[in-house]
């Protein structure tokens, strides 16, 4: 007996969508095709849905241990799941940061039976934690190393050259890079204007991230190591890297896909202030362009959530970063519906990509035996972002009141089903990510 049934979806199978049935047992895909007739002790009706292999955003921040007032990994993964998302790749600039491998095995027994989605962690680089790197390959739900070439949230930070190369000589993952000059960083502090947040992206401005792109693909390709450079936000650093690719990944996030500046600044104030920042206009234009041209590799949501009495410091006092992993989907079905990006690159920069990059196994596609992690949506619904359905504890988005054309309405993770039009079932009982 099948555990689920879907029934009647229009399942993305080798990027197309088939009117198929889905069986499901033991949380893995048992059965695909037509008209399936077994019996199943749970069915659910997919008419005029699509089904999606179940999507991951491989950059969030969920802030336990440490900040946990804004954010943890049980409120982060229920932010996750509402918003259609079924894995989650969370970051190492927690306090303590994880940069061994205690802290590692420690924020795997915090996640344990807390967190609704499947996720995997990023190990941190820092000056001298080489050695620690060195033995990850084997790491239960160690997704890659995180670098911080310049300074954000938290306290990693690794801007020396050669401390950066020690890190990409030792690693045997991935290494996703937050790829900002922090020579250029100090030099330009200057240019802050205390009051005035519009003066962020005048501070860490293009020069700062492509002086450390650079830097970063330089050391990468030399020492023939993979490096994935997020949240990029500089048209300078889209034509560099389309120059560039093989080992060398990136990312672009929906905020800077979104919102530009000044409007942004002027609207929303300090809720717009992230690193690497909004920039004008000319660099979203350059973002898109990239998207269009499949230069970029993922698509990050970069959540990183602070608390609204943070936020309503005067800058530069009000911390960088915006919750984003309930509202990447809604974001990016909306601008399919603008025709700005195809269903299939959305599942390239959610599922697919992010398997051949990190190494995933048994995700990122619907097939017999594949984990059955389904991402199901409704192109034609609309919803309205709003601070107080904001699953995260930081309760506000950037986005609130906007309408978006497209919604996730189920989210089903290792068999079950986890969100049902925007309600939460059920336990937490997500998983660690499994690597090749």
């Amino acid at each position: 007996m099948l555990d689920l049934i879907i029934k009647k979806g229009q399942c993305y199978i080798n990027k197309k969508l088939e009117r198929v049935d889905l069986g499901i047992t033991n949380g893995k895909i048992s059965d695909i095709g037509e008209n399936i007739n077994k019996d199943a002790k749970n069915s659910y009706d997919a008419t005029n849905q699509i089904v999606l292999p179940g999507l991951m955003d491989t950059q969030v921040h969920f802030r336990e241990p440490g900040s946990t007032n804004a954010e943890d990994l049980h409120s982060g993964s229920r932010a996750a799941i509402v918003g259609g998302i079924t894995g989650v790749f969370e970051m190492p600039n927690t306090n303590p940061p994880t940069t061994n491998k205690f802290e590692f095995q420690n924020k795997l027994n915090i996640a344990k039976n807390r967190m609704y989605c499947n996720y995997a962690f990023y190990f941190g680089a820092s000056p001298n934690n080489q050695d620690e790197i060195s033995k990850i390959k084997n790491l239960e739900g160690c997704c890659g190393v995180k670098l911080f070439a310049g300074s954000s949230t938290g306290t990693l930070l690794v801007h020396k050259e050669d401390d950066i190369e020690k890190v990409f000589k030792n690693t045997p993952k991935v290494v996703a890079v937050h790829s900002e000059d922090e020579e250029i960083l100090n030099l330009r502090k200057r240019f802050i204007k205390k009051g005035d947040v519009k003066s962020h992206p005048i501070w860490r401005n293009e020069e700062c991230a492509i002086s450390s792109t650079r830097k970063i693909v330089k050391i990468a390709k030399r020492l023939n190591k993979k490096a994935h450079i997020l949240h990029v936000s500089t048209k300078e650093e889209v034509d560099f890297l389309s120059q560039n690719k093989g080992n060398i990944t990136f990312e672009i996030t929906p905020q800077h896909l979104t919102i530009y500046a000044p409007e942004c600044y002027e609207r929303i104030g300090t809720y717009a202030q992230m690193n690497p920042p909004i920039r004008d206009k000319s660099h979203y234009d350059r973002l898109w362009y990239a998207i269009k041209n499949n230069y970029n590799d993922t698509l990050g949501s970069d959540h990183a959530p602070h608390l609204k009495e943070n936020k309503d410091k005067a800058y530069p006092d009000s911390p960088s970063g915006m919750p984003g992993v309930q509202t990447i989907l809604p974001i990016m079905l909306n601008h399919l519906n603008e025709k700005k990006i195809t269903l299939e690159q959305i599942v390239n920069f959610m599922c697919e990509n992010p398997v051949k990059i990190f190494g995933i196994k048994n995700k990122g596609f619907i097939k017999e035996n594949f984990d059955a992690d389904l991402t199901l949506v409704d192109l034609n619904k609309y919803i309205e972002i709003k601070n107080e359905k904001i699953e995260s504890k930081c309760k506000w988005s950037p986005f609130h009141k906007y309408k978006f054309k497209g919604s996730p309405i189920c989210t089903i993770v290792n068999g079950e089903i986890k969100m049902k039009d925007g309600e939460i079932i059920g336990d937490p009982k997500g998983r660690p990510i499994i690597f090749e």
